[in-house]
């Protein structure tokens, strides 16, 4: 998998454990959600921790361990599957303040969608990296300055300003 922060392909800090393997000692990890329990009891506070998300996933149900995670990956099982999309602004209104991690098959033309929804990363397979270069997901985040809707790490809609600009 390539990883993407602001149109940039860098590298991964953080180890997708499977479910049959142990928890390590040190490094940061990321867990699925059916181990998260498991995780939180056999991993001392200082390790940096993770969970992945299916895209239908109930926000409530992670929201007590979020200050115990620091990051949280919603896989996108297609590009044409939306509900990364929703259930990624659910789980920052409802507090998440470490990476949110888009993961999937997910294409440049949905870069900026993907920020303005809470994502900070996007993880993507190597046969899209390979057809979608680092230049096309820079320029894609870089493609609309402004925006009708309010999202995440934006300056405001062109509504509210409109409206501001009214009064």
């Amino acid at each position: 998998m390539a990883l993407i922060s602001e149109g940039k392909f860098v590298e991964d800090e953080w180890r997708h454990l499977a479910d049959e393997e142990d928890l390590p000692r040190s490094g940061k990890i990321v867990v699925s959600q059916q181990r998260l329990e498991e995780a939180l009891a056999g991993l001392g506070p200082e390790q940096g921790l993770g969970v992945r998300l299916p895209n239908t996933a109930d926000p409530a149900a992670i929201a007590p361990y979020f200050s115990r995670l620091s990051l949280i990956a919603i896989a996108f099982p297609a590009f044409t599957d939306g509900r990364g999309f929703s259930l990624a602004r659910l789980v920052r209104r409802a507090g998440f303040k470490g990476e949110l991690r888009a993961s999937g098959r997910l294409v440049a033309d949905q870069a900026l969608h993907a920020r303005q929804c809470g994502f900070d990363t996007i993880e993507i397979p190597h046969d899209i990296a390979q057809r979608q270069n680092e230049a096309q997901w820079a320029k894609a985040l870089g493609s609309y300055a402004e925006t009708y809707q309010e999202g995440y790490g934006t300056r405001g809609s062109i509504l509210e300003r409109r409206r501001k600009a009214a009064l």
